[in-house]
């Protein structure tokens, strides 16, 4: 067994409450580690680091509702999911998107969407593809 850190990924947020719940619900993910600018989720030998923008920038734009979707960014993060259709709707319940079933595409073993968190980052879930 291997002793280097977890991989992990960062998504820098403006209220890190919030955008945890999100990503633990929708993904199944646990806290591990919360602190007033980070909030460390986990998942089968994975962290998301939610992590919070300073004060003074978050303060300088605000999230529309729907949040505007970030299309722009060259980053997307690609998390497992046991169900993209119940991903979906927790997505939904929790202000962000995953595309419909007609946006679904399959690949290597595994079935894909795309959708947003609150605050309009872009992600992908999947699905093995045996999944139904």
């Amino acid at each position: 067994m291997s002793n280097r850190p977890k991989p992990s990924a960062v998504i820098f947020a403006r209220d890190i409450v919030p955008m945890a719940h999100f990503y633990a619900q929708v993904v199944g993910m646990i806290a591990v580690h919360t602190d007033p600018d980070h909030i460390v989720l986990d998942a089968d030998g994975f962290q998301l680091v939610i992590h919070g923008i300073p004060a003074a920038i978050a303060a300088s734009f605000d999230i529309s509702v729907p949040p505007e979707i970030r299309t722009d960014t060259p980053l997307k993060i690609c998390l497992p999911v046991d169900s993209i259709q119940q991903a979906r709707r927790m997505a939904k319940s929790l202000g962000g998107k995953i595309k419909p079933p007609t946006s679904e595409w399959q690949a290597r073993g595994f079935r894909a969407c795309d959708g947003y968190d609150p605050e309009g980052n872009v992600f992908q879930v999947r699905e093995n593809a045996t999944t139904n």
